[in-house]
């Protein structure tokens, strides 16, 4: 980034001296060859606030020859040396907190306070998870399955991973692709959503200061430059999270060269609350998992299924809830009381708001339902009720602070219409009978079953969906090992 920001500017709304970022190239930063850039626009304003390379065929042809020149030596560094790079990385981050919190709000309109508690530390946490699995990847032992011969097998790095992260997370998402690749040995060449990729050049330029020249590179552009990536002919894997629609693209694009391929994709998940939950305290913390970071997350609680008897005093509980909630711009003297920022872009405010101006007759907006303000793309706490399984706002993903109730009848019509939908990353189940929670875990089909909680992640537990969702696990150890290959070595005992 040519050097790091003042903190504080980038909470500016003055946007008369763009910042301009780089990309991150064998250890260096760097314009686009060509010199195109295109402007980056801050979503509590809907102004431009930095300019950014949009990297074509030639910067994506550097960063990969980068990339693969540096993997032998990478590959070949212990897991020790490739933890401690990887711990001073994480002491980096939290040394510069401030700034990246600065960073990431200015690119993403976050509330400043919960980017720095619910965000920087957690990143941190997750980086040196990775440090520590990097020692312990695990396979069968040795043995000898046919006389006079004995077989082992090594895990390797699959080579040059190429990664694209989402504007929801800009830096969570870097850290759950880069960590992992890293640690297992691979070097990366990551490309952030067009709308949000300054956190992630300033973390090129932190991460260059740990790891060897071309280990670690940064390219910004668009989906053309998404596309470049996948379908280069050097890297052995390609990582996404992103839309179905995304990951289908990708898939696509990969098959052609028979590339490893890691998708993390939608969510519509389930919250299933039984007549025997805690209304009021149920509601409050569906509210919270719903609406944190404007529902703007692929596991949010946005799709309630209630059980008749409590419905409507769930709804109302929710809807009271959401009318007390505010949205606005990060940085100001009542940023601690915001419950969320803007969305991230015009295009994700046009999709919300088609989704309300879309519902059928038969629903309700209980609150909000409408953009907040002329400027910037904020939109308000809402919670829609008298939805049946086959409406569009139950069984697409709106992204946004929207959320959904239905009214259920009997265990067997919440599994039905739970598992009704395409997707099949997360749920969660609300009840005090262990018997039916334990019935509920099995039978939902999704990656990730809550209890009586909903949306937290812990590093050492695995992420990762089924269905339309895709596949592969980010954290955890699963994590870890989906960024390596299997090779089975045979040996004459003679």
């Amino acid at each position: 980034m040519g050097g790091p920001p003042d903190a504080t500017s980038w909470r500016s709304d003055h946007v008369s001296d763009l910042r301009t970022l780089h990309n991150h190239v064998a250890g260096k930063p760097a314009p686009a060859a060509d010199g195109a850039t295109y402007e980056v626009l801050d979503p509590a304003t809907g102004e431009p606030y930095a300019t950014a390379p949009l990297s074509r065929a030639a910067d994506v042809d550097r960063a990969m020859a980068a990339a693969a020149e540096a993997f032998p030596a990478w590959r070949d560094a212990t897991p020790g040396e490739r933890q401690q790079a990887l711990l001073k990385i994480a002491d980096e981050i939290e040394e510069r907190a401030e700034e990246l919190i600065a960073v990431e709000s200015k690119d993403t309109g976050k509330p400043i306070g919960l980017t720095r508690s619910e965000e920087l530390p957690v990143m941190a946490d997750q980086i040196r998870f990775f440090a520590g699995a990097a020692r312990l990847l695990e396979g069968r032992s040795a043995g000898e399955y046919m006389a006079g011969l004995t077989s082992f097998v090594r895990r390797e790095p699959v080579g040059v991973c190429a990664q694209v992260t989402p504007w929801n997370y800009p830096m969570m998402m870097a850290v759950w692709k880069f960590a992992p690749a890293l640690a297992a040995g691979n070097t990366v060449v990551l490309k952030p959503s067009d709308t949000t990729p300054a956190s992630t050049a300033l973390l090129g330029e932190i991460i260059g200061h740990h790891v060897p020249d071309g280990v670690f590179n940064v390219v910004c552009g668009d989906r053309d430059t998404g596309r470049l990536m996948v379908e280069h002919p050097t890297p052995a894997m390609v990582s996404i999270t992103g839309s179905v629609r995304a990951g289908r693209e990708v898939a696509g694009a990969a098959a052609q060269q028979l590339k490893k391929v890691h998708l993390e994709l939608g969510g519509k998940a389930p919250v299933v609350v039984f007549e025997d939950a805690d209304v009021p305290a149920t509601a409050a913390a569906v509210a919270e998992a719903g609406f944190f970071n404007a529902g703007q997350d692929c596991t949010a609680a946005t799709r309630v299924l209630v059980a008749s008897s409590v419905h409507d005093a769930f709804v109302a509980e929710l809807a009271s809830i959401a009318k007390g909630l505010r949205t606005g711009a990060p940085g100001g003297a009542d940023d601690a009381d915001l419950a969320y920022g803007p969305l991230n872009n015009a295009d994700q405010l046009a999709k919300v708001s088609g989704f309300i101006d879309r519902l059928p007759a038969h629903a309700t907006v209980e609150s909000g339902g409408h953009r907040v303000g002329e400027r910037g793309y904020f939109y308000a706490p809402t919670v829609v009720s008298g939805l049946k399984q086959d409406d569009e706002i139950v069984q697409n993903e709106v992204f946004g602070p929207v959320i959904t109730v239905q009214r259920f009848d009997g265990e067997q019509q919440a599994v039905e219409w739970s598992n009704g939908v395409e997707y099949g990353l997360a749920s969660s189940v609300w009840t005090k009978d262990h018997g039916r929670a334990m019935r509920m875990s099995k039978a939902l089909d999704f990656g990730c079953v809550w209890i009586n909680t909903h949306i937290p992640l812990v590093a050492e537990m695995p992420h990762g969906g089924f269905k339309n969702s895709g596949y592969g696990k980010d954290l955890s150890a699963y994590g870890l090992e989906d960024y390596t290959r299997i090779k089975h070595v045979m040996t004459s005992l003679d």
